[in-house]
């Protein structure tokens, strides 16, 4: 199943802005796919949010070192505050 979600209708932030989806997008996203995506945590307050924090800013490293145009990674590691 694909889901669509778009920057006009405000379910994504462009690069510029941040990069990643809205709460309106993780919203559209869970009910389509069943999924339980949570918000960023860049000023993590729980231990598990501090884990998540760690999870995705090992994650995003590996793909802005190997990505030919990893701007939006880059986006996104700064709205983290990785």
């Amino acid at each position: 199943m694909s889901t669509s979600l778009s920057i006009k209708r405000g379910e994504k932030l462009s690069t510029k802005e941040g990069a990643g989806l809205t709460a309106k997008g993780r919203a559209k996203y869970n009910r389509e796919t069943g999924s339980n995506l949570k918000a960023p945590a860049p000023n993590p307050k729980t231990k598990k949010d501090k884990g998540r924090k760690k999870s995705f800013c090992a994650r995003m490293g590996g793909v802005v070192k190997r990505s030919k145009n990893a701007e939006r990674a880059r986006a996104s590691m700064r709205r983290w505050k990785c």
